[in-house]
């Protein structure tokens, strides 16, 4: 992001805004290299925010999905078996996939809620809170960073969330819940097991 400072003799200047997308409470403004611009130190302004955490939890449980689905993908390929004849192990999984169903949707919504906070921070609204640009130079907004991988990376967020969902009916077919166990519906119905045969 940079903005155009007006000097007092009519030149023009650009001072720029380095920063990492979701600290800006960390970034200050930098001129052009060895330029005095407007006879105002501008690494003394910083904006206000930081959105680290909903971002590190936003990557934080992908990379942790990212290993689950890699341990699970062992299970399915390696241990069809022990996968098939455990009772407990589909329903851990239809629980993991409900559990990452929801948190996908919660940290994405973390995620999408920081990147309109950052988006907002950094429009053209800055030039107003900005002091010297209120008083002692005419600023105008220049122009932000493309933001569109930030946008993709809410739109995947969410559609992974809509894959998990559909997913844990796939897992649910899997689970006890789905199909019970044969002993337990011949007892249910009030069959009568077949002769052993004499």
């Amino acid at each position: 992001m940079y903005f155009r400072l007006c000097w007092e003799n009519l030149n023009n200047s650009q001072i720029y805004l380095s920063l990492f997308f979701n600290r800006l409470n960390e970034a200050s403004f930098d001129a052009i290299p060895n330029a005095n611009v407007c006879d105002i130190n501008w690494k003394n302004y910083v904006l206000i925010g930081d959105y680290s955490s909903s971002a590190q939890f936003y990557v934080t449980f992908a990379v942790f999905v990212f290993l689950y689905c890699l341990a699970a993908l062992l299970l399915y390929v390696g241990y069809t078996n022990l996968y098939r004849d455990s009772r407990k192990l589909p329903m851990i999984d239809f629980v993991v996939t409900l559990v990452a169903t929801f948190l996908w949707l919660v940290s994405t919504s973390a995620w999408a809620k920081a990147l309109t906070d950052i988006k907002i921070a950094t429009g053209p609204g800055i030039v107003k809170e900005l002091q010297p640009c209120n008083h002692q130079v005419t600023c105008y907004f220049g122009s932000v960073t493309s933001m569109g991988s930030l946008n993709v990376s809410v739109i995947f967020g969410f559609l992974n969330m809509i894959l998990w969902g559909g997913n844990a009916w796939f897992v649910y077919k899997e689970t006890s819940l789905h199909s019970p166990s044969n002993t337990s519906a011949s007892h249910s119905q009030g069959g009568i097991p077949p002769p052993s045969g004499i």
